[in-house]
């Protein structure tokens, strides 16, 4: 067994960031961004008002009332193209270009109009409700940096700023194979001694969730030739997951299968728990990497080693530490093995997370995996541990599980 820091290690070493390709902003929700992002135009272009109100002088309405002559109107997109005078005062719509002569906006509100004559009841200000030319951006001006996984927000900003098309990364194309002749699709008919294949389910949308593409292959039952067939079909994926048939039974034909297929084997067994039968390599082109089959050795090897080689090939920086929070009830020392166990996570009167460990963590108990709020990683060999220690956890509310 190498251990998990090693074989994570390992595991990234097997990837490069993914070339970038041209997408319009209306497919660009989720996707990473390749390239930094430069404004074509200026936010705003020119001054404009802020307020549906009155463009005055500020030097005619120093004080109020103050009586002004209303002599047009500015909108927006119809903007008043003459003078503000001594005197004067043109209405005027938010968003609409700030009149020449006019150094403030007096709000519609504080003001009485009768035909052309305006009555203003509250004295002008500087720059009042004025939004200066490039308020917001300017052309040039980077917004937004490669490496960010854009949101509604983001796509909105590159609008405004005029830029019709994104490059960011190609998203990851990751196959995966569920094996064994006991596990049936949800909805199939079910024998007695099958189960339902949740891990299918639960890599394809976690695949999805983490910006990669999912290629289902589908079910390999324990057939050499058959698994062989599936396997084949993945070839020009950037990784092939599986599931099941990793350990040391008469009917664990994935190791064997992809030996006589010239696999490059990195490691097999890691010291963790759940997940210790975990094989890595490289099969031709193709990393590979064969999970377990038990559902929860499934959920946390995607958290450990799939969720950081998506990341990788998407350019996203994989975080250097885990975040902490405290312990809710005491542990038994730990033995050679990397615990991920599972807890609820609540906080304190004073914003401190507390993790508490549940009493069971049986590696197939998917239930208590769907209803914990993080892993609380225990390091090999780690002491007895008392409530109230501070320990490492792994958040689960983002996104892969």
């Amino acid at each position: 067994m190498i251990s998990v820091a090693d074989a994570v290690t390992k595991v990234l070493s097997a990837f490069r960031t993914l070339p970038a390709e041209q997408v319009s902003l209306e497919r660009a929700l989720g996707r990473v961004l390749a390239e930094d992002i430069a404004a074509r135009i200026t936010q705003p272009p020119l001054d404009v008002s802020a307020m549906d109100g009155y463009a005055v002088r500020v030097s005619d309405a120093t004080t109020a009332p103050a009586v002004l002559r209303i002599v047009g109107e500015s909108a927006a997109g119809s903007a008043f193209t003459g003078r503000v005078g001594a005197g004067e005062t043109v209405r005027i719509s938010t968003g609409a270009p700030v009149p020449e002569g006019a150094d403030a906006i007096i709000i519609q509100e504080v003001t009485k109009r009768q035909g052309d004559t305006l009555t203003i009841h509250e004295p002008a200000t500087p720059g009042r409700w004025i939004r200066t030319a490039g308020m917001d951006f300017q052309t040039g001006e980077v917004l937004l940096h490669a490496g960010r996984p854009l949101t509604a927000r983001d796509l909105g900003l590159a609008a405004a700023m005029n830029v019709p098309w994104l490059m960011v990364r190609r998203k990851p194309r990751i196959a995966f194979i569920a094996t064994g002749d006991e596990v049936v699709m949800p909805g199939d008919p079910l024998g007695p001694s099958q189960i339902i294949s949740s891990n299918s389910i639960t890599l394809n949308a976690g695949i999805t969730a983490l910006g990669a593409e999912p290629l289902n292959l589908g079910i390999a039952r324990d057939d050499e030739a058959q698994l062989r067939a599936v396997i084949e079909a993945s070839r020009g994926a950037d990784l092939l997951v599986t599931t099941g048939g990793v350990s040391v039974g008469d009917h664990d034909l994935v190791g064997r299968v992809l030996g006589d297929q010239d696999l490059d084997v990195g490691f097999y067994k890691v010291a963790m728990r759940p997940g210790k039968p975990l094989l890595f390599g490289r099969l031709g082109q193709v990393p590979f990497l064969g999970m377990p089959g038990n559902p929860v050795s499934v959920g946390v090897s995607s958290i450990v080693f799939l969720k950081p080689a998506i990341e990788t090939m998407l350019g996203l920086s994989v975080p250097a530490s885990a975040p902490t929070a405290i312990l809710g009830r005491d542990l038994k020392p730990n033995d050679e093995r990397q615990d991920y166990l599972r807890a609820g996570l609540t906080r304190g009167a004073m914003g401190q997370l507390t993790a508490t460990p549940f009493e069971r963590q049986d590696s197939a108990m998917l239930a208590l995996f769907t209803n914990a709020d993080c892993l609380v990683i225990r390091p090999p060999y780690a002491p007895r541990a008392t409530r109230g220690e501070p320990v490492d956890i792994i958040p689960l509310r983002q996104g892969l599980l």
